[in-house]
This record gives C-alpha cells, sequence and structure tokens, in this order.
C-alpha cells in the first residue's frame, strides 16, 4: 500500500484526488487548511489544519508513514509550500508541486504587476474605486487605504472585514454578471492575484471589457519540482508505484 499526503484546496486537487478515488494499492490523505468550509473528495481520507511548521510536517510524514507528498495547494499559499519542501527532504519523501500556469495579458488588457500584495496597496491610486478579488487575508492588505472605496469578494461569510467599504459574498459569476457587477458598483480598479486557472477569470475577461485596469499581484516564489497540470502528476505518482500497482488507464482530465 502507498500512501500519499495530498495538500488540497484547489480544483486541481480535487480533480486528482477524485482521479485516485478507489485506485487499489493507493491510500490518499487530503489535507486541507480549513479556509473554507471542508469537504474531502470521493475514497480519500480528509485532515483539516496546520502542521506546525516543517518540522511538523516532516513529524507527520514519518509517523503516517507518507510514500509521495503532492502539493497541489493555491498559488499564494507560499508558506505551506516551503514547508512542504523542506518536510519532504528532511524525511526523505518524494514530493512535487502541482501548480497551474498563470494568466497572461491578452490583447486589451491594461496590467499593472505588482510584487506582492503590500505593493498593491501601496500603488493603488488615491480616490479608485477598488474591486479586490483577494479574499480576506489579502484584502487585509488594503485596509489602511481609507482614500480608496474598497470592495471586497469573499468566498463565504463569516466575521466582519475591517477596512473595507462594501463586502460581496460568494463565488465569481459568468462574464455577464461580471460586467454588471462591475458596472452597479462603477469599479475603476481590479486588484487580482495571479492564480491561474479557468476558475475566476471572467472578472478579468470583464475588466478588459469594460476598459477597467488591472493591478496583478505576482506569484510568490515556489519551491521544489513543479508540474502544470493534473494528468502530469498522474502520471509522477504512476512513476512512484511499485510496478504491481500502477494503473495503465490514463486520467480523464486535462
Amino acid at each position: 500500500m502507498t500512501r500519499l499526503l495530498l495538500l488540497g484546496g484547489t480544483r486541481e486537487a480535487r480533480q486528482l484526488a477524485t482521479e485516485l478515488s478507489g485506485r487499489p494499492q493507493l491510500d490518499v490523505i487530503y489535507s486541507l487548511v480549513g479556509a473554507t468550509t471542508p469537504h474531502a473528495p470521493p475514497g480519500a481520507r480528509l485532515r483539516v489544519g496546520g502542521f506546525g511548521g516543517a518540522d511538523g510536517l516532516a513529524e507527520f510524514l514519518r509517523v503516517e508513514a507518507v510514500d509521495v507528498v503532492v502539493n497541489a495547494t493555491h498559488p499564494f499559499a507560499a508558506r505551506i509550500s516551503a514547508n512542504a519542501a523542506r518536510a519532504a527532504k528532511r524525511a526523505g519523501v518524494d514530493a512535487v508541486r502541482l501548480l497551474r500556469p498563470p494568466w497572461f495579458p491578452a490583447p486589451g488588457d491594461q496590467w499593472r504587476t505588482a510584487l506582492d500584495l503590500d505593493a498593491a496597496a501601496t500603488v493603488a491610486p488615491s480616490g479608485a474605486r477598488v474591486f479586490l478579488a483577494l479574499g480576506r487575508r489579502g484584502a487585509a492588505a488594503f485596509a489602511a487605504r481609507s482614500d480608496l472605496w474598497r470592495i471586497a469578494r469573499v468566498a463565504e461569510a463569516g466575521p466582519p472585514l475591517a477596512g473595507v467599504d462594501r463586502l460581496e459574498i460568494g463565488p465569481p459569476g459568468d462574464l455577464a454578471q461580471e460586467i454588471d457587477l462591475f458596472q452597479r458598483l462603477r469599479v475603476d480598479l481590479l486588484v487580482v492575484r495571479n492564480s491561474g486557472g479557468s476558475a475566476g477569470y471572467e472578472k478579468l475577461a470583464a475588466a478588459r471589457k469594460l476598459d477597467v485596469p488591472v493591478l496583478m499581484v505576482a506569484r510568490p516564489e515556489h519551491h521544489g519540482p513543479v508540474l502544470s497540470s493534473v494528468a502530469a502528476a498522474y502520471g509522477w505518482l504512476m512513476e512512484r508505484l511499485p510496478e504491481e500497482a500502477r494503473w495503465r488507464s490514463p486520467p480523464d482530465v486535462v
């Protein structure tokens, strides 16, 4: 039996976990930090919460006899990614980062890049009506910018968010819904992290359609070997299973 620790929280993590569901000779531990309501993919054992840094995660890998680690956390989950790389090395466990490709500007886009959230909060022009597509933690970087009209969108209802003038709750909509939202709120600057992927891209398309500038927060540095697709992660995992436990059919994912 091969034991996989899958650090989740993204669509790609769930896709990989679902593809592995019910496969013989594989025990999947699906780990979530717990920032949103946790759900385990079919066939996986759910673990919620932190590990206590790289040392704690290395100890977890040893105690649980984990054989391989796939880090499929959010592209901006810098701390757990760094800890996962260090912990796997200390425990002598093979590990890989599943990291979807970033977004790139298309014709008509008006993008400006900020190195991090603090830089984005500093360069946002005074008086702007900014739409903060950054989640709760990201929006907090703009708390001191009282000269901005700050609109933050969060996935789920929760405690009040300090330093925000309007709070939008729920997932992104389709292109027409995003255009309507931006027009109703009179958004004149979109601030977003370069998360990549198809989910949430409509806000960028809406900004392009409405000639709204985008302040794009660059990704943090990643650690260790990186794969850019679920299919590549699946193949990487197959190479690390015993010959008799490998599955010949390719995953139904891209």
